[in-house]
Parts: C-alpha cells; sequence; structure tokens
C-alpha cells in the first residue's frame, strides 16, 4: 500500500464491491479470509522469505479488528477501502499500528529497527541494488522523527515526520498492493 496519495484511473465502485462480494464468498465459502489467502491478494509471492511472512501477518493482524485469526467480509471491504482511498493521514495511523508490536502507543527503536529491516529486504528481494544499512536507517529516522528525543516516536510525531519528509516516508512505506488481483478477478468468469 503506498502511502502517496495517487489518484489511479482503477476505481473501486459499488458493482466491483458486489462483484468482489459474489468472488468473496465462492473462494472463501465460510465467509472468513485466512492468512494464507490474504497473502496471495496483498501481493506476496510464494514462496516468501520470512521477512516477508512476518510483515504480512502484522499487516493482517491490523486488519483482524476482532482478532479473531481471520477477516470476514467487512473486514476486508476496510482494509480494501484503506488500501485504494484511505486518507494518507490514516494510512499514517494503520501503519503506526502495524509497527507497534507492542501496542504501547510509541515505537522504540527495536520495532523500527524490525520493520524497517523487513521492508528492506523486501525490497532488496525485488531490488538488488538496496543496500543501506538497516541501523543507520533507523538512526536516521529517529533524528528526523524523534522531536523531543526521547528515543521513542509517538504517533504524532510518526504522522509529522513522515507527511514532512519524503525519504522518511520512503522507509516507511507499506507496500501492499491488491489492484493486480482485483483486476484478474474481474476478468474472471
Amino acid at each position: 500500500m503506498g502511502q502517496v496519495q495517487v489518484v489511479s484511473e482503477k476505481e473501486v465502485t459499488l458493482q466491483n464491491i458486489q462483484e468482489l462480494y459474489r468472488k468473496f464468498a465462492s473462494e472463501c465459502p465460510s465467509g472468513n479470509l485466512h492468512l494464507h489467502e490474504f497473502k496471495k491478494i496483498f501481493g506476496t509471492n510464494s514462496p516468501c522469505t520470512e521477512e516477508e511472512s512476518a510483515y504480512m501477518e502484522n499487516v493482517f493482524r491490523s486488519f483482524d479488528t476482532n482478532q479473531d485469526g481471520k477477516l470476514d467480509f467487512m473486514e476486508f471491504v476496510a482494509a480494501v477501502h484503506l488500501v485504494f482511498r484511505g486518507k494518507l493521514e490514516d494510512k499514517l495511523k494503520w501503519s503506526f499500528k502495524v509497527y507497534d508490536r507492542n501496542g504501547n502507543g510509541c515505537l522504540d527503536r527495536q520495532e523500527v529497527r524490525h520493520i524497517i529491516k523487513i521492508i528492506n529486504k523486501i525490497k532488496r528481494h525485488n531490488e538488488p541494488e538496496v543496500t543501506e544499512n538497516i541501523d543507520d536507517i533507523c538512526n536516521r529516522i529517529f533524528d528526523l522523527v524523534d522531536k523531543n528525543k526521547d528515543s521513542q516516536i509517538s504517533l504524532d510525531e510518526f504522522i509529522e515526520g513522515a507527511e514532512k519528509d519524503p525519504w522518511v516516508m520512503e522507509q516507511l512505506k507499506l507496500d501492499i498492493a491488491p489492484c493486480d488481483w482485483f483486476i484478474e478477478q474481474q476478468s474472471k468468469p
């Protein structure tokens, strides 16, 4: 999910949602989307690395609002809406929730380093020339974003830092991209 606001010609209409529901119901007759299906829809190739798998599990958990280990259609639609049409601030709040593994409302260096490691590993998998040092990236993020220098990044600091600095935005960007899956589903009978 790129967090940069882009107007796309790939709009999701009510008709698309209705068709999506029919396909969701036929492919998920239990009425629930499980992690392995979620990974397929949101673009993680098989076999995925340990980092990619951990990343997608964090993303999946962030959408699983009732914490039952599966997404029902309403949770799925909310996820799709955020990915396609959500406001930048909402996407940043969601990203923060994914990164805040212990749920304490702040990101410490360990959490930021963990997510940067995952994102960097995914980028390196897709773009072998990505070679920046994880600790250097983490340190630079804290230098730019941690305004009160308490070694923790609050939600407000996170949003402000990502909105103001394109490099920070690029480093913290969650890239899940269901567009191709939706297009593929539209062409299926």
